[in-house]
């Protein structure tokens, strides 16, 4: 998805700008907000946005100063969107010559001004791309990539402690904090059931970036989101807020759940694990977190784990990690087999365990998290699966017995199955039609199968096998065949001996070229010639 930025030192701007349109019609993830340009300057660094929305004027750094910045570094992307007042507009003229595509006045900016603004901005971005030859994927993946990070960490998914360094450090996620503390959290409102589900996502979505921002101004912290009712929040402590984190935390997230009200009619319920010392114990408060969310109610809207009386018995929640290295194969490979084995061997955990279905419900969500993050396009491979459902994937919420969640299981199961299948079939055929390319491209080379297949980073056994599979002829056969194709090109329309040709494509000596050309064409190369001179 495309990445975008909202500058604008007014909150009451940012928050009109992010419920103006619904963003997933035009593929765009907001990024989040920003203040001024001096804090946009260093989400843009971090987040590397396509698109910035900004006012023209701000403290500490200007809108116009941000993109002349951006372009004197270099930056072919953010394109810049830029909001203005009517005696302001006398700016217009140096936005130009930076990379802004459109310039708004702020009191005429409607939904239809914003979208058109936007169509413009892909457009550009589109370009830029075509023109660098460089792939939407190159500017949007850290995104995707640091929500898998993030999944990964909470759902202790890791391999090593080395694997989560070398992750967080290629990403730039830092970990230099003595504490972290997780809280789990559910969004309320009385108005979801009424509304389509598109505008679910766009309420969900404004409701998770809003909580992130919010929070954020009292402690550090990061959002992920688990679907569209769940998302967890992730607390780097300090030095100074490690002491006292109760109650930073219960004075933001009281600020989050006014606000969140407000502006949406949003209410929230959050539990908060115990904090840890160390990055990899994150999954353990998040585990807590989970484990005192089935305490909470409306009367007590935020909890934290410490607080939950020993006498009062916690529900266990599932532990998906005990699945860990089958689910790196499954859904880092594509490996219907394994996910198959995955979902089969949960659900019998929970075979005529009609008392389990908090543990059962935990389990199908930690499946459906894993899913929609750790995915390519798993949102709509997902939604897609339960098409057919009222309420979609969301429909998993609406259980209420251990069978009718082992039957929603057995219906993602298959359809992830399918879905996998489908992909790899697609990926294998598009290897085959690579490779079919290569050898038209290097058909005067000597082309071997280990040569080939070292070309594609495959083995050659697995190259062979699906040269069988996905074409007319094997490896070996259609090699000849383009070969001969190409040696009668050349006697038609060159000058050439048959020893020539047979060195110029390649082959171990004239005597076998002829013997290869005669059994594909039924005439030895001279009969060949001379029947087309």
């Amino acid at each position: 998805m495309i990445q975008l930025l909202i500058v604008d030192d007014e909150p009451l701007i940012q928050a009109g700008i992010k419920s103006m349109i619904n963003w997933e019609e035009y593929n765009i993830h907001l990024a989040g907000t920003a203040s001024n340009g001096a804090a946009a300057y260093e989400m843009i660094k971090e987040h590397s946005p396509e698109i910035v929305i900004t006012d023209i004027k701000m403290p500490a750094m200007s809108g116009l100063e941000l993109a002349r910045k951006c372009q004197e570094e270099g930056r072919l992307l953010p394109v810049f969107i830029i909001l203005t007042s009517y005696e302001e507009f006398q700016f217009v003229k140096e936005a130009i010559t930076y990379q802004v595509i459109d310039y708004l006045v702020k009191l005429e900016l409607t939904p239809e001004v914003l979208g058109e603004a936007l169509k413009r901005a892909i457009g550009k971005i589109s370009e830029l791309q075509a023109s660098t030859q460089i792939p939407e994927s190159a500017y949007t993946n850290i995104y995707f990539l640091k929500e898998q990070f993030f999944t990964r960490l909470i759902l202790n998914l890791f391999e090593s402690e080395q694997q989560f360094a070398l992750q967080a450090g290629n990403l730039n996620i830092d970990f230099n904090y003595p504490a972290f503390v997780v809280g789990y959290m559910e969004i309320h409102s009385e108005r979801l059931p009424l509304m389509s589900t598109e505008k679910q996502i766009t309420l969900y979505t404004n409701s998770l970036q809003m909580t992130e921002e919010l929070t954020s101004k009292y402690v550090p912290c990061h959002a992920l989101s688990l679907d569209t009712k769940h998302f967890c929040i992730l607390f780097f402590l300090d030095g100074e807020n490690a002491a006292d984190y109760r109650c930073i935390i219960q004075k933001a997230i009281g600020q989050v759940s006014a606000m969140l009200f407000n502006y949406y009619s949003v209410t929230i319920h959050m539990a908060i694990g115990a904090p840890v010392t160390a990055p990899m114990q994150i999954a353990s408060s998040y585990q807590d977190a989970k484990q005192a969310f089935s305490q909470v109610t409306h009367e007590k809207p935020l909890l934290f784990f410490e607080d939950i009386p020993a006498s009062e018995p916690l529900k266990n929640v599932f532990n998906i990690s005990l699945f860990r290295e089958d689910i790196r194969k499954a859904y880092a490979e594509y490996d219907e087999k394994a996910l198959y084995d995955i979902f089969t061997s949960i659900m019998e955990l929970f075979e005529n365990q009609s008392t389990h279905y908090v543990q059962a419900l935990d389990a199908a969500g930690n499946i459906l998290y894993l899913s929609l993050s750790l995915l390519n396009d798993g949102e709509q491979i997902v939604s897609k699966i339960f098409e057919n459902r009222s309420n979609g994937y969301r429909s998993l919420y609406e259980l209420t017995s251990v069978e009718q969640i082992l039957d929603w299981l057995k219906i993602f199961r298959d359809g992830l199955c399918d879905s996998f299948a489908a992909h790899n079939k697609d990926y294998k055929n598009h290897i085959v039609i690579n490779v079919k390319k290569y050898i038209k491209e290097h058909v005067k080379e000597k082309l071997t199968l280990n040569n080939v297949a070292e070309v594609f980073n495959i083995s050659p056994n697995y190259l062979s096998v699906l040269f069988s599979k996905y074409n007319d002829t094997g490896f070996t056969d259609y090699i000849n065949h383009s070969k001969v194709e190409a040696a009668k090109e050349m006697m038609t329309e060159g000058d050439y001996k048959i020893y020539e040709i047979s060195d110029i494509l390649g082959f171990e000596s004239a005597f076998y070229f002829s013997r290869v050309f005669k059994k594909i064409t039924g005439l030895s190369p001279r009969d060949y010639i001379n029947r087309n001179i």
